[in-house]
C-alpha cells in the first residue's frame, strides 16, 4: 500500500525514529451485488463470467460446469444480457443504476455518519462483481488509516448465494493484507422493524384510496434452486417472513400479498411459486389490477428495472391483465436511509458512541 503521512503518526511515548502508524479510524464498508463496466460484449463476458464462476451461486463441479460456462454461457449471454443493461444504462453517468443508486445512498449514509460521529468513520461502498472491488475499498480505506472495518452487505434476506459469497470477497481480501484490521459484518435485517415500516410506506402511497381497491400485490424475490433450502439456506424462510411481516404491518388478508420468485437459471427446479408465472394466473383468475415489489433488493437494478418491468409485466397483460405498477425498491429514500444507518449504528456499538 502507498505511503499516506500526512494520516500516519507515531504512537504516543514511542522512541525517537519508530515508524509512523495508520491512525485509528473506523470505515463503514457497504457491499452490493455488482454491476458490469458496460453493456459491451467484452465487460459483460468479464462480468458474467466473475458471477458466476462463483461457487457460492452455481455449486457444480468446476469440472462440469466451467466448460458449459466459458464454452456455451459467456458465448451467447453477453449479447442477451447486454442489450437488457442498455435499456436501462444510465447513460448521463455512462453506468448502471445499480452503481448511481449505490453511490447515492453510500454518500447520504456519510453525511449522516460524519454528523454522529465526526471525522473518525469513513463510509464506502463496494460490489461483490465488477468494480469498485471489495479488495480496492478495503486497501483505499486502510490507507485512510482505518483500523477497525464495519462491512454491511445490503441484502435483506440472507443467502449463501448473496450475503455469505459477500463475506468471502471480504475475508480473501484480507488474505492479501499483513496488518489485518478489526472486522465486523452486520448481520441480514429480512425482519428489522425500520425496514418493514419503509416497505410499508411505499406500498401504502400505491394502495390508499380508489387506485388501491381491487388490487393484489406481489412480492417477488430473486429466486434460488429448491436444493438450497433443503441443504440448509435460510433465505426462502426469511423471504417469507418479510413478506407476513409487511402483510401484517399493512393489516391485510393473507390473499392480498402473493410471494413469488423470479430469476430462474438452468435445469433445476427452483423456489417456487415463479414470479412470471404467478402474474399469468392472477390475470387469468380476474385479478387485472397488480403492482409488484421487490423486497429483496435494496436498490432497482436490472433483474428489477428490466426483469419485472420487462418479462414479468408481459407475462400479466399477455393473460388478460390491465393494469401492472411496480413499486421502486427503497433506493436511497430517507426512510430506507434512516434504516441502513440504524443497522451501522448497531454495528459500531462499542467501537463509537454517536454524539
Amino acid at each position: 500500500m502507498k505511503d499516506n503521512s500526512n494520516i500516519e503518526c507515531r504512537p504516543l511515548f514511542s522512541p525517537a525514529g519508530h515508524p509512523a502508524v495508520p491512525v485509528g479510524k473506523t470505515g463503514i464498508l457497504l457491499a452490493n451485488l455488482g454491476t458490469p463496466d458496460r453493456y459491451d460484449y467484452r465487460p459483460m463476458r468479464r462480468y458474467l463470467g466473475q458471477f458466476l464462476s462463483d461457487r457460492r451461486v452455481i455449486d457444480y463441479p468446476a469440472w462440469k460446469w466451467q466448460p458449459i460456462l466459458q464454452g456455451i454461457i459467456l458465448t451467447r449471454r453477453p449479447f442477451t444480457s447486454g442489450k437488457a443493461y442498455r435499456e436501462i444504462w444510465n447513460t448521463e453517468l455512462d453506468e448502471s443504476p445499480l452503481l448511481t443508486i449505490t453511490r447515492q445512498q453510500t454518500e447520504k449514509l456519510s453525511r449522516i455518519m460524519t454528523d454522529m460521529y465526526g471525522d473518525g468513520v469513513i463510509t464506502d461502498f463496494c460490489m461483490r462483481y465488477g468494480n469498485p472491488s471489495v479488495r480496492s475499498k478495503l486497501e483505499h480505506l486502510l490507507d485512510q488509516g482505518c483500523r477497525r472495518i464495519l462491512y454491511v452487505p445490503l441484502y435483506p434476506q440472507y443467502s449463501a448465494t448473496t450475503t455469505a459469497t459477500a463475506n468471502d470477497a471480504l475475508y480473501r481480501a484480507m488474505l492479501k493484507i499483513r496488518w489485518q484490521p478489526e472486522i465486523r459484518s452486520s448481520p441480514p435485517y429480512f425482519d428489522r422493524n425500520s425496514y418493514i415500516d419503509a416497505l410499508a410506506d411505499s406500498v401504502s402511497g400505491v394502495f390508499s384510496g380508489e387506485s388501491g381497491q381491487g388490487r393484489i400485490l406481489v412480492a417477488s424475490y430473486h429466486g434460488l434452486p429448491e436444493r438450497y433450502l433443503r441443504e440448509g439456506d435460510p433465505y426462502h424462510c426469511h423471504c417469507r417472513k418479510t413478506s407476513r411481516l409487511l402483510r401484517e404491518r399493512l393489516g391485510w388478508d393473507d390473499e392480498r400479498l402473493i410471494t413469488a420468485f423470479q430469476s430462474r437459471f438452468g435445469p433445476e427446479e427452483w423456489l417456487k411459486p415463479y414470479t412470471v408465472e404467478e402474474v399469468a394466473r392472477l390475470a387469468k383468475e380476474g385479478h387485472r389490477r397488480i403492482a409488484v415489489i421487490a423486497p429483496g433488493f435494496s436498490a432497482d437494478c436490472i433483474e428489477t428495472l428490466e426483469e419485472i418491468n420487462g418479462e414479468i409485466r408481459e407475462s400479466f397483460m399477455d393473460a388478460g391483465g390491465e393494469e401492472f405498477l411496480y413499486i421502486p425498491c427503497l433506493n436511497s429514500s430517507d426512510a430506507h436511509i434512516g434504516m441502513i444507518a440504524g443497522i451501522i449504528r448497531d454495528g459500531l456499538a462499542g467501537w463509537h458512541t454517536p454524539a
